[in-house]
């Protein structure tokens, strides 16, 4: 390839069926595609070793996904882990001029206008990679950058070129610490301080559940078991996990949209008087008032999964006045799935 000298390139990627649908390009990039979608880009020339290595398979999920640090970086890891390379193309969501292209995340998400985003991470868009052009211009060699979202967009250099990039990636076991994440998950959830939003709820709904906040723990505890780590998606538990929250939410909130009850006032607005989701489990409080009981993040696409199911079956209603509520039928659902989950006397 004129790149990549001795590099196992046929060994790289890891070629699902997710991978062949949403990454892998169907051809290689002609130099008229090329052109034209740097042209599209913003006039950024793709270093000759990215069109190298899409030459020879366009875009995919490399079977080594980390990417080792000199320190650490905000989230106080020493790797960086992507979850795919982008192809040059448009026709899959995930290729540069995808659906989910280097365009999306600079004018969807607001990241900076610094060059090509051109893999992603597992925080499903909370913090990217990119071809970063501002030392070099748009025709020069670009360095590769991590873009923390969730940091005000800090910028940490990662590799001089393209190339060292991907020749320095790694095998994901080199860093595995599920153990330890596991066992620190659940002191998170057994020992962990609630927000305020939650403290609040506790006491609104003593009279029905006097025992919420045991109910709470044990069901976070069961999503470590099942999964190692405490986080919420779209699997049965996390759903039960955001009708116990909305549920607790709700027994002194009025929540009249799901845009509402997911947003996220800026740092300095953020107040335990006037709460919302990311206030009461994800961890986005006032810096001043950290508590302990929290994932770290959320994804609002599962929460507006989860939101369009339960309008749907027609659990979750308006009723005007006091906007959305759960019914009394899905409450007592609701308190029974708890129960059973949780080994707690219905």
């Amino acid at each position: 390839m004129g790149h990549f000298e001795g590099f196992d390139v046929t060994g790289f990627w890891d070629d699902s069926a997710y991978a062949l649908r949403a990454y892998v390009e169907e051809a290689p990039p002609s130099r008229e595609s090329v052109e034209a979608l740097e042209v599209e880009l913003g006039g950024y020339r793709l270093p000759d070793s990215y069109v190298a290595l899409m030459t020879a398979h366009n875009g995919g999920i490399p079977t080594r996904t980390c990417f080792p640090l000199a320190e650490p970086n905000s989230l106080a890891e020493d790797y960086v882990e992507i979850t795919g390379i982008r192809g040059i193309g448009r026709v899959r969501p995930q290729s540069l001029g995808g659906e989910f292209g280097s365009l999306f995340w600079i004018d969807i998400w607001g990241y900076p206008d610094i060059g090509v985003y051109f893999a992603d991470t597992p925080s499903a868009g909370h913090d990217m990679l990119a071809l970063d052009y501002r030392a070099c211009g748009r025709h020069g060699e670009p360095t590769v950058v991590h873009v923390d979202q969730e940091n005000d967009f800090a910028i940490t250099l990662l590799a001089e070129n393209f190339e060292a990039f991907v020749t320095g990636l790694v095998d994901e076991s080199v860093y595995d610490t599920s153990e330890q994440d596991r066992l620190a998950a659940l002191a998170t959830v057994r020992d962990g301080s609630f927000s305020p939003v939650l403290l609040r709820a506790f006491r609104e709904v003593a009279d029905v559940l006097p025992d919420a906040d045991r109910r709470l723990r044990a069901l976070a505890e069961a999503v470590v078991h099942d999964k190692g780590h405490f986080s919420l998606h779209a699997d049965p538990r996390s759903m039960l996990m955001y009708d116990y929250l909305f549920w607790l939410f709700t027994s002194f909130n009025r929540v009249d949209a799901l845009a509402w009850y997911l947003g996220l006032p800026p740092q300095d607005e953020r107040s335990y008087a006037r709460p919302r989701f990311p206030l009461m489990v994800a961890g986005f409080g006032p810096a001043a008032e950290p508590y302990g009981f929290r994932t770290g993040g959320y994804a609002s696409a599962f929460l507006e999964e989860w939101w369009n199911s339960r309008t749907a079956s027609g659990r979750l209603v308006g009723t005007g006045d006091d906007g959305y509520r759960f019914t009394d039928a899905a409450v007592a659902a609701l308190l029974h799935e708890l129960a059973a989950v949780t080994g707690e006397d219905g």
